[in-house]
């Protein structure tokens, strides 16, 4: 809030500060950083950790720049593929773990409102509506995630040749769209399966790997120039490519193909399960007005960093933490912020 959140992001349940209002923010914290002795390095890569004589961490960046540290606090985000490289580059221990991916939903926002408020028209009064959603599927989870009432779909892609899409709202959530990942549990199973299939002893990035795959898949099916292959809901359910698409928030394009060029079949097939089951809970939202667009594939790290449960310290190398998403403790911002909390908390601790 100090930073230009505004207050009731203290009360409400789901607190929403706006996509449109996050680059103003990050700037006054970036000041605010500035003002207690921080420093900001720009355009930095790291390229290189380990632990010195001294038993302090080294760093390097941008394969010149180095930088000595008694604790290091590693919070890259969970796309930082370059940084799981690095550590087993380095024989620094990383695991793989679970994670989940299918697709993000979007439907005019005006069906969800009806369903939810139980009426055609949302009065000017109420919020626009929002939706969660879980289903057991063959003991797999399905369930809705990041749900934008009033949203747009973007690309969120971190590397050339896939596809990745996100959601977000700006602080008004007034636009005529809403949107949700909807997505399915990967297993440990799954992730020992394709690396049978590809012939590849699994590793502790072969659950990334599936990810990457996929998200290839993705923009290979889109034909190029971040357009993402699409399918409206019930085409979807009933493997019918779509003739045409509906109108769409995600500004790159879509291009109609099914799904099943993109997805695993256990992915589909559970999505296919668990949208026919969503229909019987919210009938509104069971509708070819709604729209599939591929891949919502980012919901969480398909890599953990371990740590001490008690330190919060990596084990090979005193004086690391991994914190937050990227590190495999955390799935979204809030949770994300409150291991940042118990990692500053930790490394305070450590230098007493």
């Amino acid at each position: 809030m100090a930073h230009g959140a505004t207050p009731d992001i203290r009360v409400n349940t789901h607190p929403h500060i706006g996509t449109n209002k996050l680059p103003g923010i990050i700037e006054n914290m970036r000041e605010t950083i500035l003002q207690y002795g921080g420093e900001i390095h720009f355009e930095k890569k790291l390229t290189a950790l380990q632990q010195n004589a001294a038993g302090h961490i080294q760093i390097q960046l941008n394969g010149a720049e180095n930088f000595e540290a008694k604790a290091l606090l590693l919070a890259t985000g969970h796309s930082a593929r370059d940084i799981f490289e690095l550590l087993q580059h380095n024989a620094i221990a990383i695991e793989s773990k679970p994670f989940a991916l299918g697709v993000r939903i979007e439907h005019p926002q005006q069906i969800i409102d009806a369903q939810q408020y139980h009426c055609e028209v949302r009065d000017e009064h109420l919020p626009p509506a929002s939706y969660s959603l879980v289903q057991q599927v063959n003991n797999r989870g399905v369930f809705s995630f990041c749900m934008c009432p009033g949203g747009i779909i973007a690309p969120a892609a971190t590397a050339p040749g896939e596809i990745v899409v996100n959601g977000w709202s700006p602080s008004k959530r007034n636009n005529p769209f809403a949107n949700s990942g909807m997505v399915v549990q990967i297993t440990e199973a799954d992730i020992a399966a394709y690396a049978k299939q590809q012939k590849q002893k699994a590793s502790a990035l072969t659950a990334m790997h599936l990810q990457q795959a996929i998200e290839q898949q993705a923009y290979q099916a889109g034909g190029g120039k971040l357009k993402a292959p699409a399918q409206r809901m019930i085409d979807f359910i009933r493997n019918v490519v779509s003739s045409d698409l509906p109108e769409c928030s995600y500004q790159p394009g879509l291009v109609s193909r099914s799904l099943k060029e993109v997805l695993p079949d256990y992915i589909h097939q559970t999505l296919q399960q668990g949208l026919h089951a969503f229909g019987k809970k919210m009938p509104s939202y069971y509708t070819n007005e709604a729209v599939l667009v591929a891949t919502e594939s980012r919901t969480s790290s398909p890599v953990r960093i371990p740590r001490d449960n008690t330190t919060l310290q990596h084990p090979q190398l005193k004086g690391l933490f991994p914190c937050g998403e990227g590190a495999g403790y955390a799935g979204g911002i809030v949770s994300a912020a409150i291991d940042g909390e118990r990692c500053a908390e930790a490394i305070a601790a450590y230098y007493q």
